[in-house]
């Protein structure tokens, strides 16, 4: 099962199976997730844990990073949600783990410089989703993030790169490490993808089903 690499749309389709069929449920898959890389963050860069910041998207993928953030906060780590995107196009998922955020009382921010002092960048900007290329505030987020001298952990995909051709949509994040969830991606196995996703790290136990 660890050897299997999808396309973006045969893991919405095995994502879909496992919460619409078997009735796990987003938030339980999200959860899931964000300990995969929470674990990965703690076991793999402990020493560069000074000052994270988690880069959220609007999405799903967003959402991820924010339940990241929290675990992390739990264990002790400094870590800032610097958010990305229109905050009126959030997913119901992510204005869940939005408000457990709050709860923790976990810094926020939408400023870019936050960045210059990060040791550990999370990146959970777009996830499989991306289809065209990246312009305005992700851009510019993407830029800033590949200008410093931080750790990069990416979300399922570096943002930026296409899930299925491995190409890169105008701009990309260059990760230190890609923890991509339930089974390879193509996009993470060619072309420019492979060199951007850095080390890649398959989160195999998700409770993702395929269902062929």
């Amino acid at each position: 099962m660890t050897d299997k690499i999808v396309t973006a749309e045969e893991m919405r389709h095995y994502d879909s199976y496992t919460i619409n069929t078997i009735g796990i449920p987003s938030l339980v898959l999200m959860e899931r997730a964000a300990l995969a890389v929470r674990d990965e963050i703690l076991h793999a860069f402990p020493i560069a844990l000074k000052d994270v910041v988690v880069v959220a998207g609007s999405g799903n993928n967003g959402g991820d990073g924010i339940a990241i953030a929290r675990l992390l906060h739990i264990a002790g780590v400094n870590v800032t949600i610097l958010n990305i995107g229109n905050p009126k196009h959030t997913s119901a998922e992510h204005q869940i783990q939005e408000k457990i955020a709050h709860y923790y009382q976990i810094p926020e921010t939408a400023d870019l410089a936050i960045l210059n002092t990060a040791t550990l960048i999370v990146d959970a900007m777009f996830g499989i989703g991306i289809d065209r290329p990246v312009k305005g505030a992700y851009a510019d987020a993407i830029n800033a993030i590949n200008n410093t001298d931080a750790v990069i952990v990416a979300v399922d995909m570096p943002s930026g790169v296409n899930t299925d051709t491995g190409e890169v949509m105008g701009t990309a994040v260059r990760a230190t490490t890609t923890v991509t969830f339930a089974y390879n991606k193509v996009g993470l196995t060619k072309n420019d993808g492979k060199d951007y996703a850095g080390n890649v790290i398959v989160a195999n136990d998700m409770g993702t089903y395929a269902v062929d």
